[in-house]
């Protein structure tokens, strides 16, 4: 066990390693090798030009799914490291958790999922393991980024059965009902606070939240009036910031002291424990988990099915219908590599290259290509 881990975190000495072998990295552990190579990858890059809640080209300062993959990783290694886990690992897996999501955010997800609907669907979170497992196309030795097992199975947040038997190793758990490593687990739970707090930033900044509208809401009101008593002439911006900044405090406070005492009380002493329990031992107290549920119900209703967000979403939607099918009916559409790859494969294979290409477009590619299409 590594110097200063909890008995139950994951370690790389007692990892189920890589799909290819490789020498051990001389300067650095193989948790920190992966989280490099997740930094260096394409599709990493891709992030900054691709949806969070707001369209990359609406603001400058609307979060894109990179600078919130960031948060989330900020997030997750406070967490890991305050509970003696694995950071390297966490972040690892906080940073590739949304490498395969499609441009437009989640209007575009829900797009080609219908596009592929005769064709196995589509999910961002297996073709994020997808691109690390096979798209990526970087190294002569192996396809793929080659990435740790319990790098692999943390970004593998939920599978259907049928998707989980063609996965080998990392599908295992979903078919035995098992738990990924609490490292994953802090990941996935990152990804939510993260995405509830900043919408809430974001909304307020396009003007579509308001601060009487969020009162409502316990979590925010409870730091409101403590932001309010001690600053009571701080501007709207700067109290937003500094409520959400608390918010962001309260709910990971609780989650460490409320997983710890989880922890404990399941008396797990390996990772291989924490994959037998039968629920996440990573979690939020009742109270403060109602509070967390309830805003993000809440951004469901004002924020992300707001009118103006709503005339986005439908026209995301329209492009990325009209790409898949444009694509469909001539591959020679598509870049050389995935028309000459498309063209000679059967129906649903060459769906799924579609898919592949455009899951890896960032918004303002996916409307140039839609232009383009339009000129032809």
């Amino acid at each position: 066990m590594a110097e200063g881990l909890a008995p139950y975190a994951a370690d790389e000495s007692h990892s189920r390693g890589r799909r290819y072998d490789e020498p051990k990295p001389a300067h650095r552990g193989e948790y920190q090798r992966d989280r490099d190579r997740i930094i260096h990858s394409t599709a990493f890059r891709r992030l900054v030009y691709k949806t969070q809640v707001f369209v990359n080209h609406e603001g400058d300062l609307y979060r894109t799914r990179l600078t919130h993959s960031l948060e989330v990783s900020q997030i997750g290694r406070s967490i890991a490291v305050a509970l003696n886990l694995n950071e390297p690992l966490t972040e690892a897996v906080c940073l590739a958790h949304d490498l395969g999501h499609t441009p437009f955010g989640h209007a575009g997800q829900d797009t080609l999922n219908a596009c592929m609907r005769d064709f196995g669907g589509f999910e961002h979170n297996l073709q994020s393991l997808r691109v690390v497992d096979e798209l990526e196309a970087k190294y002569a030795d192996f396809p793929g980024l080659n990435l740790m097992f319990e790098t692999r199975e943390g970004i593998l947040k939920h599978c259907s059965s049928r998707n989980a038997r063609d996965l080998g190793d990392v599908g295992v758990r979903f078919l035995q009902r098992k738990q990924p490593g609490l490292e994953a687990q802090i990941a996935n739970i990152a990804d939510a606070i993260a995405y509830n707090n900043h919408a809430v930033d974001d909304g307020f900044r396009a003007g579509l939240l308001t601060l009487e509208q969020l009162r409502e809401q316990a979590l925010f009101e409870t730091q409101y009036l403590k932001v309010r008593a001690r600053y009571p002439e701080l501007e709207d911006r700067r109290l937003i910031y500094e409520i959400i900044r608390r918010m962001i405090g309260t709910v990971v406070t609780d989650l460490i002291e409320e997983t710890g005492r989880q922890i404990d009380a399941s008396g797990v002493q390996s990772i291989d424990d924490v994959r037998e329990q039968g629920q996440p031992l990573v979690n939020m107290s009742p109270q403060v988990y109602e509070q967390h549920v309830s805003l993000k119900k809440f951004l469901n209703k004002h924020l992300y099915r707001h009118e103006q967000k709503l005339e986005m979403t439908r026209r995301a939607q329209g492009i990325v219908a009209d790409l898949f099918s444009a694509y469909s009916d001539d591959v020679s559409l598509m870049p050389g590599q995935f028309a000459e790859a498309a063209a000679k494969l059967n129906e649903e294979a060459r769906a799924r290259v579609i898919a592949d290409y455009i899951a890896g477009m960032t918004d303002r590619y996916a409307m140039a290509a839609h232009e383009e299409l339009a000129d032809w």
